[in-house]
């Protein structure tokens, strides 16, 4: 699997609130909550995202705040499936995967990356590779049934698909 895209680089201790502001709530629409992503931040921040076309970067402890589910969904409903920051609010990591947000955590590798920098996201590899500058960092490969929970299109649909196909839940235990 690869993901690929122009870096969109934030601070650290970017919150929930200022990816998706409490006033949104009131929908739980990717699409709709997309067009309002970061707006706590910078209200005109969601037109720089090329949909499918670009990346999330953030420093330290990207996610911080309210555990809300919103926020990885206005991330996805933007149209960026990934977030590589240097590390990430223990609740927004594991909603991240649960909503199908691939969220890989970089450490001080995140300083590598530019606003506007090519990115190449190569899940086989484990490494994310700056085509702008030619360097590549390594992550840590990710758990198997996190792919799956990602390749499922999160922890729901992944639910949903091994209630649906028992013998593919037997197959994943054995």
């Amino acid at each position: 699997m690869t993901r690929a895209g122009k870096a969109l680089c934030l601070g650290d201790h970017i919150d929930t609130d200022a990816i998706i502001p409490a006033r949104f709530l009131v929908t739980s629409d990717p699409a709709e909550l997309g067009t309002h992503c970061m707006e706590g931040l910078d209200p005109l921040w969601i037109a720089k995202v090329v949909p499918g076309k670009s990346l999330l970067v953030a420093g330290r402890n990207f996610g911080c705040g309210s555990s809300r589910e919103h926020a990885p969904l206005a991330i996805l409903g933007a149209g960026m499936s990934v977030v590589i920051a240097h590390s990430f609010a223990r609740i927004f990591y594991r909603n991240a995967f649960n909503m199908g947000l691939l969220p890989l955590e970089v450490g001080d590798g995140f300083t590598a990356f530019a606003e506007g920098d090519e990115l190449e996201v190569d899940m086989t590899s484990g490494r994310i590779i700056n085509k702008t500058s030619g360097g590549a960092i390594p992550f840590p490969p990710l758990p198997e049934t996190m792919r799956a929970i990602l390749e499922a299109g999160g922890l729901a649909p992944f639910v949903k698909k091994r209630l649906e196909h028992p013998a593919a839940r037997l197959q994943a235990q054995a």
